[in-house]
């Protein structure tokens, strides 16, 4: 099922610990995951484990974006499973170089 994401919104994973807030999103619907299962509401309960495909842990305090950076999400609270926009896996983030001082 595809959810509109609005920057500020927050999800969690419906199979272990992760939370994320959506920092940058582009419109439409769209099919957040995370461990291979769906992102559920901040207050909803889910169960079960991680899609082995999809646990590679999602670390806290590290942005996520997709291949061109249309959506980028802020891991609040970090879990076993591994964040995915459908079947296509969500990347951390690089940090920008900064010009040099000289």
């Amino acid at each position: 099922m595809a959810t509109a994401l609005k920057p500020g919104a927050r999800f969690k994973s419906a199979v272990c610990e992760t939370q994320v807030m959506v920092v940058k999103a582009p419109a439409g619907e769209h099919d957040l995951r995370c461990g291979g299962a769906e992102m559920i509401a901040p207050m909803a309960t889910g169960s079960g484990e991680p899609d082995p495909a999809f646990a590679s842990e999602t670390l806290i305090g590290k942005r996520y974006v997709n291949a061109d950076e249309s959506l980028e999400l802020l891991c609040t609270k970090g879990g076993k499973g591994s964040l995915s926009l459908g079947s296509t896996p969500l990347e951390v983030k690089q940090a920008k170089q900064l010009p040099s001082s000289d």
